[in-house]
């Protein structure tokens, strides 16, 4: 009774075009991977569909420091943070990123996690006891929304981007600690959070204003340190979340705060006092990470990054220009995340199934991600993307497109 209850949700879950199932990697990260599929082949794909914007996963230098990290430290932590697991390394990593973010947050201090999902709902729990009241972005990602489930706080949500419902809800709130919670940009979207405006009325309002900023660094502002230095912001109020597993080209994640904060956050966030500590040799290499970041080879591939972002919107707008039929949208990004949003469930996997036939890898993403009727290729662009490799996804869209033309004349 029990496998057959969950049988039938299955079905559900595959009637409703929603089925998802692994693929499996046999190379590392890279524009062009070697991927076995769901019919047990293997085969090359180029890739639209990772998060290490910057290609730093691939990287000699990360390799050769994570060699050297593992000959000084051997291979897991051994234990949560504060019994035995923070090592030389993990403190050498929090320095760092308290230094790179002290010009937005004073006193800035750095906490790591395992993951960006832990991280979240670290700060979002210790912060949102039942003295608070947290307000939360509609468009958040899964490990915010999940973070003001488990808190103990009120939760009010806003709609995408409306500042003004936002204030609103700040002005009418007697809660003695409010908590704004934002993505920066936004993961299935690629836009910005207004991140401006919301200090501006997390100060107005007496509040914190929590920024995940997982898709942001490493990638916007001059040095690669995120969305804070993209806008410019500094302010005591700011408490910033980043994961390590993207632009970095590595794994964990942090939590960037006053130190006062992060102080709070040792003693309070179950997720960080209750886990076992990354393995030293990823902290050891992610400061490889940082100065690559901050370097002549970081500053060059957000270049590159900038410029195949416009080649493919410039030639994804040209398709919808003349296809306007079919009803393809590009989502507004300035960011490596661009969204071709194509309707229904059914139609963005038969897309992407032809995409990946051509040898084209881009996801299609679908409801609960997305909200319905807004299945879409999430298309993620590397600096390590050629020019080439962006045409070559322009001509498979294209012709895709036509033929979805002729089908409905």
């Amino acid at each position: 009774m029990l496998l057959d209850h969950l049988s039938a949700k299955l079905r559900t879950i595959e009637a409703q075009s929603l089925t998802r199932f692994l693929r499996q990697a046999e190379s590392g990260t890279a524009p062009r991977q070697q991927v076995r599929g769901a019919d047990g082949r293997t085969r090359e794909l180029l890739m639209f569909c990772s998060n290490d914007y910057l290609g730093l996963a691939a990287e000699p230098a990360l390799r050769e420091a994570l060699i050297e990290g593992a000959q000084i430290y051997g291979g897991g932590s051994g234990a949560s943070p504060l019994i035995s697991g923070h090592s030389r390394a993990h403190e050498q990593v929090a320095e760092t990123l308290g230094r790179w973010l002290t010009p937005h947050i004073p006193e800035a201090r750095a906490l790591g996690f395992c993951t960006g999902y832990m991280a979240n709902l670290a700060v979002v729990t210790a912060l949102g006891d039942e003295e608070a009241e947290i307000f939360s972005e509609a468009w958040n990602h899964a490990s915010l929304i999940d973070g003001t489930r488990l808190a103990r706080a009120q939760v009010k949500r806003y709609a995408h981007g409306d500042v003004a419902a936002l204030r609103e809800l700040l002005a009418a709130s007697t809660a003695k600690v409010k908590l704004i919670v934002s993505d920066a940009v936004f993961s299935m979207d690629g836009d910005l959070a207004p991140l401006p405006a919301l200090l501006a009325l997390a100060e107005e309002f007496d509040a914190w204003l929590i920024v995940d900023d997982a898709h942001g660094f490493g990638v916007l502002g001059e040095h690669g340190r995120g969305s804070l230095e993209h806008f410019g912001l500094r302010s005591e109020r700011l408490i910033l979340v980043g994961t390590l597993g993207k632009a970095a080209g590595l794994a964990g994640a942090f939590v960037v705060a006053h130190a006062t904060v992060t102080q709070y956050l040792l003693q309070a966030a179950r997720n960080y006092i209750f886990s076992t500590a990354s393995p030293p040799a990823v902290e050891h290499a992610l400061l490889s990470s940082f100065a690559l970041i901050e370097g002549d080879l970081g500053k060059a591939r957000r270049a590159n990054l900038r410029q195949l972002q416009a080649r493919l919107r410039v030639g994804v707008e040209g398709l919808l220009a003349r296809h306007p039929a079919l009803g393809w949208r590009l989502a507004p990004s300035d960011t490596p995340v661009q969204p071709l949003i194509v309707g229904g469930n059914a139609e963005v996997m038969a897309l992407a199934a032809r995409l990946e036939r051509e040898g084209i890898r881009v996801p299609g993403i679908r409801p609960p991600t997305v909200p319905k009727g807004e299945a879409r290729l999430r298309i993620t662009l590397c600096a390590t993307h050629s020019e080439a490799d962006v045409d070559q996804l322009l001509s498979a869209l294209n012709a895709a497109a036509a033929d979805m033309d002729k089908v409905a004349a």
